[in-house]
């Protein structure tokens, strides 16, 4: 059940209240974060109010991909992604490997991952991270299913890896892309897909993207929150807490928008387009919430 009033009012303030021009998709939200554990329904209920009518739930584990399925079963226009994020890649063995081929063959998870390559923190080692990656890699094969990637200071070396793999792989996507245009251009020749973040948003490290959000293709392009991460720094009023949230993937939109020197309604139009194919989800509106499940 939606949240009372008072709680879907008061978490958002006025001003960052506004609704999309079209429907949306979030290609990446944490919402099996714990911040999220004490007022869901109302989360759910503002993203609706946003004209961000689909959620893709972002799996980094074998836990939170089950509580993303679990959440997808219970709410319509949620879906999930399963796969072990490379800070967690020293986890990797056979089990996890049965683990996640079974979450794969589940109709929620529409995507194997978030996987990939982080040589920024290197929280498991290069060597664990192409261990867990590569086998990730051949799930994808397998399931047939997309690819939900991380990749953070090690665009080389994924991409080295991934063209391996290009002709057994279906799409790919690189999910909150942050990186240079050699790397764009790289992802490119592979025909990948990208996604933006708040990241554009963020005038102390997010600058260089503004540059490089017109060399996307349009139909290689899709947004995310991310949230509760990276909130964007541009919203017109302060949030309590700082925690991002579904609802304000508009002002992600606004901002692309401003930087592609398009309209914000064709924006949401194309990457709403892009992001029901990618994840080869009903073109239609979401299937609409039964009795006993509200978005």
């Amino acid at each position: 059940m939606v949240a009372p009033t008072d709680t879907f009012d008061d978490v958002l303030p006025e001003a960052l209240r506004v609704t999309s021009p079209a429907p949306l998709v979030d290609i990446g939200a944490n919402l099996t974060h714990e911040s999220f554990a004490r007022d869901l329904p109302a989360v759910l209920a503002r993203a609706r109010a946003a004209n961000v009518t689909t959620l893709i739930l972002t799996g980094t584990d074998r836990e939170h991909a089950e509580q993303a399925v679990a959440l997808a079963r219970e709410h319509a226009g949620l879906f999930a992604t399963a796969g072990v994020h490379p800070h967690d890649a020293s986890q990797w063995d056979p089990a996890l490997e049965h683990a996640m081929r079974e979450l794969h063959g589940q109709s929620e998870v529409v995507a194997v991952g978030e996987c990939g390559l982080d040589f920024n923190r290197n929280f498991s080692t290069p060597a664990e991270q192409e261990r867990a990656f590569e086998a990730q890699l051949g799930l994808a094969a397998e399931s047939g299913k997309p690819l939900f990637l991380h990749e953070r200071d090690a665009g080389r070396r994924m991409r080295e890896m991934l063209h391996t793999w290009r002709d057994d792989i279906s799409d790919a996507v690189i999910h909150c892309f942050t990186a240079d245009r050699e790397t764009l251009y790289g992802y490119r020749d592979l025909d990948l897909h990208i996604g933006l973040t708040g990241w554009l948003c963020d005038e102390r490290r997010g600058h260089h993207l503004r540059e490089l959000v017109g060399e996307i293709p349009m139909d290689r392009l899709m947004v995310e929150t991310d949230c509760p991460y990276l909130l964007p720094r541009n919203l017109p009023a302060k949030l309590k807490g700082r925690r991002h949230e579904p609802a304000l993937l508009p002002w992600i939109v606004k901002e692309i928008a401003h930087w592609r020197g398009m309209d914000e309604a064709a924006l949401a139009r194309a990457t709403t387009a892009t992001a029901l194919a990618f994840f080869r989800l009903p073109t239609g509106e979401t299937r609409p919430a039964t009795e006993h499940e509200e978005f």
